[in-house]
């Protein structure tokens, strides 16, 4: 290959093996997510809402890396499923609060075992996953509008 293209070589592109680790992480997730009845994205909004308990859509969206277009059919089914309730805040109608229920704390007990369960499917060392975790934040962080 002309070495004008090697650029475009799927070998040399960074940003493959990050979105193929990426998908094949997350159907990893599928079978305990689906005891569960969350998908990742939910899952991770509840990560959020576990630690936080109320916060808004914006701040929600800058800790999950995703705008409100995504997150608002996420909330809605969370509401849905009772875990969380979306309000206008009473400052400003704009902003829109969600807080977690106590139906969504209750999950928390289930959810517990998610993690640990990922970890042993994972062939990494708790060093090689630490190093991975601040490069990958490194990139988000370089990158981040």
């Amino acid at each position: 290959m002309d070495k004008k293209y090697e650029g475009l070589k799927l070998s040399n592109q960074v940003c493959f093996p990050l979105y193929a680790a990426s998908r094949a992480v997350i159907k990893r997730y599928t079978p305990y997510l689906k005891e569960l009845d969350l998908t990742y994205t939910q899952y991770i909004a509840m990560m959020v809402f576990w630690e936080e308990k109320k916060l808004t859509v914006k701040d929600l969206g800058k800790k999950l890396f995703l705008d409100s277009g995504t997150l608002t059919p996420v909330l809605k089914s969370l509401e849905t499923k009772g875990y969380v309730t979306r309000q206008r805040s009473k400052e400003d109608e704009r902003v829109l609060e969600v807080e977690i229920t106590p139906k969504g704390e209750d999950l928390k007990e289930k959810a517990v075992k998610v993690p640990q369960s990922m970890a042993s499917c994972i062939a990494m060392t708790p060093e090689e996953a630490g190093t991975l975790y601040g490069l990958l934040y490194k990139l988000l962080d370089s990158i981040e509008e």
